[in-house]
Formats: C-alpha cells, structure tokens, sequence
C-alpha cells in the first residue's frame, strides 16, 4: 500500500505541471500520459515516473526463472528457519508459567534467527523479485542500490 501511495504521488507530481502549463498557455493538446504508460509504471521497480524508460531489447526467460527459483528457496529458508529455531523457543515457555527470565531468554535467542529472517526479505523481495519483474517488463535501469 506505501509502494502504491509513493507511485501515485510521483505520477501527480511529474504530470499535473505539465498539465497545468498546457492549460495555461491554453494549447490546444494538453500532455496526459496514456493508461499503458501508467500500467508499466505501476509494474516497474521505480519509484520515480517517466513516460519512457531505458528498455532491454529482450527478456531472458532462464535469468527471470532463476529469480523467481530464488524466492521460492528463500521462502523454504525462511520456513526452516522459524520451524527450527523460533517456534520451539516459544512453544516451551507457553507451556511454563510466566517469567520475566524466560520471556528475555526467548527474545535473546530469537534475535539470530530474526536476523536471518530479515537478511532473506532483503534478498527475496528487493533483489530477487523486482529484478524478476524489471526483467520481464524489460526494464534497464537495474541500480536499486543506489
């Protein structure tokens, strides 16, 4: 919902001065960009709009699956991760009567595996996923890092 919040400001704020310079030199075209032109842009890892992007000529359908095979295998990790080290911390204090010594027992040794969790968000949604998606929509500007 922010991403979609963040989108549709930077289209308003790329479009509506062009729109109101139009108007104000009353020209008889006014520049409002076409639907297709918002679509890509809804799609595209960016978050700033242009109603034209640098373009791959061709998409490389075994690099798209690889990423995608990716997040898959980050979502089994992340799986593994909370069935081995999370849950069971857990489910042993629910069955103890409650401490405050084993309440920060339980945060201290989840705080490895929440790392981990995060470090496998990071990979699978902003590296493997919109470099899937940029691939697809054949976009060329890959510096999400920067």
């Amino acid at each position: 919902q922010v991403r979609l919040v963040m989108k549709a400001h930077s289209f308003i704020r790329e479009n509506v001065p062009r729109v109101l310079s139009s108007v104000k030199d009353k020209s008889s075209t006014v520049p409002i960009p076409r639907i297709s032109q918002y679509l890509y842009f809804l799609f595209a890892p960016t978050l700033i709009y242009r109603d034209n992007y640098p373009r791959n000529p061709t998409i490389r359908w075994g690099y798209v699956a690889t990423k995608f095979a990716q997040v898959l295998g980050s979502l089994f990790y992340a799986y593994y991760i909370f069935v081995r080290l999370c849950i069971p911390q857990f489910h042993n204090s629910s069955q103890e009567t409650f401490n405050l010594r084993g309440l920060v027992l339980c945060i201290f040794n989840s705080i490895l595996p929440g790392v981990l969790i995060l470090f496998l968000v990071f990979f699978a949604f902003l590296h493997c996923w919109l470099n899937a998606f940029a691939e697809m929509l054949r976009f060329a500007d890959r510096m999400f890092y920067k």
